[in-house]
């Protein structure tokens, strides 16, 4: 498997109050040895402070999820980045998780994503389809809703990028249960397992802990 440094770079970056909160969480994740993924501001339980984070193997137990929550409690109460009572909530990215690097895209050739683009591109910013590589800072998605004759294959800037997202299929649920299944890091009874999830909680929430802020 291709390794990727842990300052690999995040095309896809949060805006506003989530890019504060992004930019103290990232540097506690990176120095866990962990990647830091999406992070969001929800209404949810009054005010939710939703952490998406990884290992260099695209993993993430409940026991890395507890680790990154005590790490990050104590610097968030100093910084206070939100100025209301919230709950800090960190978890792992699911099986159709959201793409944010290069390396994203790169394990996932073969599968269906869905990306939106900051700028049109042949009139367009929604795309849909199977990725196809990742070269020269772009990924290429090969579309099925292209008129015929015309190529259906679509170079996407990853600078240009404002969401993408794996497409939950039977053939990504697939290679989820064959690497749930090679991986012994999985087969702890304690972790919770997206793939075994309904459809509408694919992203596993393993650890919750509720912060006040004064």
């Amino acid at each position: 498997m291709k390794m990727f440094p842990l300052n690999n770079k995040r095309y896809i970056s949060e805006t506003g109050q989530e890019q504060r909160v992004a930019s103290i969480v990232e540097p506690v994740a990176r120095d866990l040895g962990f990647f830091l993924v999406r992070v969001k501001i929800l209404p949810e339980n009054g005010c939710t402070l939703q952490i998406m984070a990884e290992d260099e193997a695209g993993h993430f137990s409940i026991t890395q999820c507890q680790e990154l929550s005590q790490e990050l409690s104590p610097v968030l109460d100093v910084e206070e980045p939100i100025d209301v009572p919230y709950h800090l909530e960190v978890s792992s990215p699911g099986v159709d998780r959201p793409l944010v690097r290069a390396r994203d895209f790169e394990r996932n050739v073969g599968h269906e994503a869905r990306i939106e683009l900051a700028h049109m591109i042949n009139g367009r910013k929604r795309f849909r389809g199977i990725i196809k590589g990742v070269e020269n800072d772009a990924v290429t998605l090969t579309l099925p809703d292209v008129p015929a004759g015309a190529t259906p294959d679509f170079v996407l800037p990853l600078s240009d990028i404002s969401s993408a997202k794996l497409i939950l299929t039977d053939h990504l649920l697939a290679q989820a249960r064959a690497q749930q299944k090679n991986d012994q890091t999985l087969l702890d009874e304690s972790v919770q397992h997206e793939i075994d999830q309904p459809a509408s909680k694919q992203e596993i929430n393993t650890t919750q802990t509720s912060k006040e802020t004064n």
